[in-house]
């Protein structure tokens, strides 16, 4: 059915208050826009709700049900059950929990397989851990397709291995990385897989459960939400892992025991307004459609997906047309999917330079190492700052990408 329905772009667009100033929006993959959905819900919950979480009396008990179904919007985004997340402040905090958390599970020699392709949020916190006597090894990418190679990481895994840290899709390589497969060969090595798919939400539809991964990060503020972070962990792997909060937790609470200080109330509850958006895109495409929640979610990123799609297409004809343009991830084999997100650098100039020049016809993206800064390094970055960032998400339109090349156009050499 969704292939017969193209996004209303527009429609989108009018739920995003930010977007009537005028602003073409192109640095999505550091924090998406806001729709007036989630405004809605912080508000109301601060204005009637804003008191200690059930606590037997109306506006707690309110405020807890909103908390509650906040919870359960982030849960189903990635097709996992409301008691397999601990909402946390960002993601960087959630897997430096985790990796206290799962130290005791590991003894000195011990290896854990990182890559340096990761943002640092699901990278420096294991590497810390060579401290405690666990061997690191490093996943390194392809130097020529600036890809992680499944071939590289089945030479790296052994019966020492006990943890694969990887993300799901690079937030300055854009490929989308085959994470099932990955799942297969780490647990037949016997070993745990972490995955970062902070890049990836805001573009594809992302189900914990067909992945068989063993924990899952993102963050909700790049999915058109509020700035918190979201870790699935299997049960069972959840129940094992150390309280890294007040000693009297119950063992079975692991929302607490992984968030020291607990949730943030308010923030989570807005999260229902992800959930409120995203019902009123599926009624305004497919009226009349009663499908589960998770059916209705996959035909919303389908429809994300192709709109997307689209825009990437004539961003990569034009950028790759400019031959002073390095486009990070162009040499990865012709059939590997890559999503809405363009990292490259104009011979000869730092990557501040033309960001700040596109601001003046009011279009907003930058340049930097957006905390890839292993990915920079590796891949030989560094010297002009980093790599020049441009992202899309579902809202931005056709539109937008004739401004942004009307302006790049005459700040980038042929």
């Amino acid at each position: 059915m969704s292939s017969e329905v193209t996004l209303d772009v527009e429609f989108c667009r009018a739920q995003f208050p930010l977007l009537k100033e005028g602003w073409v929006f192109l640095e999505n993959a550091g924090g998406t826009l806001v729709p007036q959905q989630v405004t809605n819900r912080i508000t109301d919950y601060m204005t009637h709700n804003q008191v200690q979480p059930n606590e037997g009396y109306e506006a707690s008990l309110v405020g807890q049900e909103s908390i509650n179904q906040g919870r359960a919007v982030l849960a189903a985004l990635i097709n996992a059950d409301d008691d397999e997340i601990v909402v946390g402040p960002s993601t960087t905090s959630n897997v430096y929990l985790l990796s206290r958390a799962l130290l005791p599970l590991f003894k000195p020699g011990d290896e854990i397989i990182v890559t340096n392709q990761d943002h640092e949020a699901n990278n420096g916190a294991w590497r810390r851990l060579e401290r405690h006597g666990l061997v690191i090894r490093e996943w390194q990418m392809n130097p020529r397709s600036e890809d992680l190679e499944i071939e590289d990481l089945t030479a790296l895994l052994s019966d020492r291995t006990k943890l694969v840290c990887v993300t799901h899709c690079s937030n300055v390589v854009g490929l989308v990385h085959d994470i099932k497969t990955m799942a297969e060969k780490v647990h037949a090595a016997g070993a745990l897989i972490c995955v970062d798919g902070v890049a990836l939400t805001p573009h594809r539809r992302v189900d914990v459960k067909a992945l068989d991964v063993d924990f899952y990060l993102y963050s909700p503020y790049k999915v058109f939400g509020p700035h918190l972070g979201v870790l699935y962990g299997k049960r069972e792997l959840l129940a094992a892992t150390t309280n890294e909060s007040h000693y009297f937790l119950d063992d079975a609470d692991f929302q607490r025991r992984l968030c020291p200080g607990g949730l943030n109330f308010e923030l989570t509850a807005a999260c229902r307004g992800i959930g409120d958006y995203f019902d009123l895109l599926h009624q305004q495409h497919f009226a009349g459609d009663n499908s589960a929640a998770q059916a209705r979610l996959d035909r919303l990123f389908d429809l994300f997906s192709a709109h997307e799609t689209k825009l990437a297409n004539r961003i990569e004809g034009f950028l790759r047309s400019k031959n002073s343009v390095r486009l990070i991830g162009a040499h990865a084999d012709s059939g590997r999917e890559k999503v809405g997100v363009f990292a490259f650098q104009v011979a000869g100039q730092n990557v501040t330079t033309i960001p700040a020049q596109a601001r003046t016809a009011k279009i907003g993206f930058y340049g930097d190492d957006f905390y890839a800064a292993r990915c920079i390094d590796a891949l030989g970055l560094r010297e002009q700052g980093g790599v020049i960032r441009v992202s899309l998400a579902h809202y931005n339109s056709a539109q937008d990408v004739d401004r942004l090349i009307a302006a790049l156009d005459p700040l980038i050499p042929d």
